[in-house]
């Protein structure tokens, strides 16, 4: 890949796909590298919470992995 130091928005957008795909890879891996860096509102936090309690008091509540592909495969998810 190109020396991206010093790349500019439209050079990133003339890239070739793959690469602007790789560039977006090694994006997310150095926010993931810090998570703490990345604020969570509180808001959101109890929310995420509140789902996490939900799930644990009743994990089958929800759809199978092989419904959600199911439904976004057959587009009937536009429906629900």
């Amino acid at each position: 890949m190109s020396d991206m130091n010093n790349i500019s928005i439209s050079a990133i957008l003339e890239l070739p796909v793959q690469e602007r795909i790789r560039l977006v890879e090694l994006i997310w891996d150095s926010v993931a590298a810090v998570p703490d860096a990345v604020e969570i509102s509180p808001a959101l936090k109890a929310e995420l919470e509140a789902r996490l309690k939900e799930f644990e008091e009743n994990p089958e509540a929800g759809y199978s992995w092989g419904q959600v592909k199911l439904s976004l495969k057959d587009g009937s998810w536009r429906s629900a």
